[in-house]
């Protein structure tokens, strides 16, 4: 029994040891990469993506927005900025593109990326963008708590915000989501940092929570480099590798 738990210690020490070595170090001549959730997710939605940025040497923070209001959302953002070392590529997924729009003027932004997201203009907010565009089927699938916070129903995830992922994967992001304050969809944006920082955007075509068309109305209006994806709301979860492309294509423009 001893001999067989030294074993196992000593493989349990080998793996470490090999994982490790095999850990891409930071390149610190490229900027970090700060990424942004949107709502009814938290900072693991971005589990698949962050190992790809890693393994090409960059430094990556998912930034925990409270989605209590934009405010404080753009606040987290900001003090994730504050906390890299040099030039941050600053990325926002759906709700998390406001969050950006606002905390990306930040002097040590250097380039904004969308991901099926929102990118409003001063004085817009969030809940009046889509009004011109076919509504989307997931909108009717919100649940607000007696206190004004708005969850997706069970449904809501498996069928329209994340349809193109298991029915166990969105078992356990409906049990797992972040919960956003309703009226955090009326707090208007102050800044556009779209207005001075160069942008990426990721258009998902299958999208059942922002019409595909406003997105690419949104990345024409912002002049953002425009990428296509076959995928739901969530690409980061079901085609992490196109996620992780345009945001290293956003890395690799920065000097």
């Amino acid at each position: 029994m001893k001999i067989l738990k030294l074993a196992t210690l000593g493989l349990a020490a080998s793996i470490m040891a090999g994982s490790a070595a095999a850990a891409t170090p930071i390149d610190v001549a490229k900027p970090s990469v700060v990424i942004v959730h949107g709502a009814f997710a938290d900072g693991s939605d971005w589990a698949k993506v962050i190992p790809l940025l890693q393994a090409q040497g960059v430094r990556v923070t998912a930034v925990q927005n409270p989605l209590s209001s934009l405010a404080d959302d753009a606040a987290a953002a900001k003090r994730a900025i504050d906390a890299q070392p040099g030039k941050v590529v600053l990325v926002g997924h759906s709700w998390g593109g406001a969050v950006i729009t606002e905390a990306g003027v930040n002097s040590k932004v250097a380039a904004l990326v969308y991901i099926a997201a929102f990118a409003p203009d001063v004085g817009q907010a969030v809940g009046e963008l889509g009004k011109n565009y076919p509504t989307p089927s997931g909108l009717a699938h919100f649940a607000p708590d007696p206190a004004g916070w708005l969850y997706l129903t069970p449904e809501g995830m498996s069928q329209h915000f994340a349809q193109d992922l298991p029915a166990a994967t969105t078992a356990v992001m409906a049990a797992t989501q972040g919960p956003i304050l309703g009226t955090a969809f009326g707090d208007k944006v102050s800044v556009a940092a779209w207005k001075h920082k160069p942008s990426w955007y990721l258009l998902a075509e299958a999208d059942r929570m922002i019409a595909p068309e406003l997105q690419r109305a949104t990345a024409q209006a912002i002049k953002a480099k425009l990428s296509t994806v076959k995928a739901s709301h969530v690409p980061q979860q079901s085609q992490p590798a196109k996620v992780a492309a345009v945001i290293l294509d956003a890395v690799q423009s920065v000097k």
